[in-house]
């Protein structure tokens, strides 16, 4: 069970990486484009911005849940490592509860906000939900919530990295 439960977050958080990654390949290549019709072309194209703000929503709560996952994001561990091994381990289990509270938070008011909104247009893009821009909350809170949940009962996944076929060393 333990290793379905691996495998299948492995999948996700490829799914969470892919798309984090095309959101961000999307928005580097909109930037220029926005630049390029507004100081060469001089008229500015209306779409851009709202656009690459939609796919900064996507890239930061789904990929965010995908560096989380791996233990990429931001954090200061420097007194945390000083404590002795049982404290390092109680500590560690109420960042992740903690963790867990915002990933529901994020589940809770990201639905509430969808439904809010789900009715409403953007003006750039009449045929867009507000409500489906807001999707990446409530889904970026349920994958974080699923890494929570594997990081406190099998611990922190391998590093894809350092343990794929492809790093095994040359002979």
């Amino acid at each position: 069970m333990a290793s379905l439960y691996r495998r299948t977050m492995d999948v996700l958080y490829l799914a969470c990486v892919i798309v984090g990654g095309t959101a961000l390949v999307l928005i580097s290549a909109i930037i220029p484009w926005a630049v390029f019709t507004r100081y060469v072309l001089n008229s500015a194209a209306s779409w851009p911005e709202p656009m690459a703000i939609l796919l900064t929503i996507v890239l930061t709560f789904i990929g965010a849940a995908a560096a989380y996952r791996l233990n990429l994001h931001m954090n200061i561990s420097y007194f945390a490592d000083r404590l002795p091994p049982p404290w390092r381990k109680l500590l560690d289990l109420i960042v992740q509860l903690l963790m867990a509270l915002i990933a529901v938070f994020m589940i809770l008011w990201g639905e509430s906000l969808v439904e809010v909104t789900w009715h409403n247009t953007i003006g750039d893009f009449p045929f867009l939900s507000v409500g489906v821009t807001y999707l990446p909350i409530p889904v970026g809170g349920v994958c974080l919530l699923l890494f929570i949940i594997e990081r406190i009962f099998l611990g922190l996944p391998p590093d894809p990295i350092t343990h794929g076929p492809e790093a095994e060393p040359f002979d």
